[in-house]
């Protein structure tokens, strides 16, 4: 017989990471659906419609198999998929985490983005509980 337990969240978190300026609001939210995912988009974009990028990523499913991470036009990879890869170091799907990201003025380099994106998201995720489906 198929084990269906998995990992989620049970409430919404924030996590923040500042660095040279530019500052990293991280937002995980429990979903289970990519409508559910479309409109907490929605509400992140109203709420904040001068941030430079909303970056995200997402897992849905008990098999994980549904998943969708963005950039959005941060350079290729250094922001939706170091996202995504928290999401799979601590295992855990009918997730959303957003990143609102505000520039401050001095570059970051890839690196330096990968490290905001991941520290940002490990501490939104770190600051909710997690919990093991029955």
């Amino acid at each position: 017989m198929a084990d269906y337990q998995f990992r989620t969240i049970k409430t919404a978190s924030e996590g923040f990471y500042k660095e040279k300026g530019s500052k990293f609001i991280a937002y995980a939210y429990p979903v289970l659906s990519e409508e559910e995912v479309k409109k907490e988009l929605e509400n992140l974009r109203a709420t904040y419609p001068d941030a430079r990028h909303i970056c995200y990523a997402f897992i849905i499913g008990t098999d994980k198999s549904f998943f969708r991470y963005s950039d959005d036009g941060e350079p290729n990879g250094t922001a939706g998929l170091p996202i995504y890869n928290q999401l799979r170091s601590f295992d855990l799907t009918n997730i959303l985490v957003a990143v609102v990201r505000y520039f401050g003025g001095t570059k970051l380099g890839v690196s330096g983005l990968i490290e905001a994106y991941k520290v940002s998201t490990e501490d939104a995720l770190n600051a909710t509980k997690h919990i093991t489906s029955e």
